[in-house]
């Protein structure tokens, strides 16, 4: 399933305080950017990702996020990917979102 209009503007509103902001379909899910540097992804499911480099990803551990990981069909060995659920505090307030992004930032 892919990401709505409704979600797209959602994430933009959530994000808006960091300025810069701009977006990009892809596989049915959703790139988010802050000037040009990926920093968030919007699965197709819905969930909201950080891009946790470094040792960002273990902070965000801390605050209750959750790895992204899935399954590979062919294998099924598991792969991480670099992106953090973000905290559920974090999902209605812009304030929280927008402190936690800049911190993902500094770390790409």
């Amino acid at each position: 399933m892919a990401v709505s209009d409704s979600q797209i503007e959602q994430v933009k509103d959530l994000f808006a305080d960091l300025g810069d902001i701009s977006t990009r379909k892809m596989m049915g899910g959703l790139a988010i950017y802050h000037r040009d540097t990926v920093f968030a992804l919007l699965h197709s499911s819905g969930q909201l990702y950080l891009k946790g480099a470094d040792d960002f990803g273990e902070k965000l551990e801390d605050l209750g996020s959750t790895r992204w990981s899935y399954k590979k069909k062919d294998s099924g060995k598991e792969v991480k990917m670099p992106y953090w659920t973000l905290p559920d505090s974090a999902l209605d307030d812009p304030e929280e979102a927008c402190q936690l992004a800049r911190a993902a930032l500094q770390y790409l």
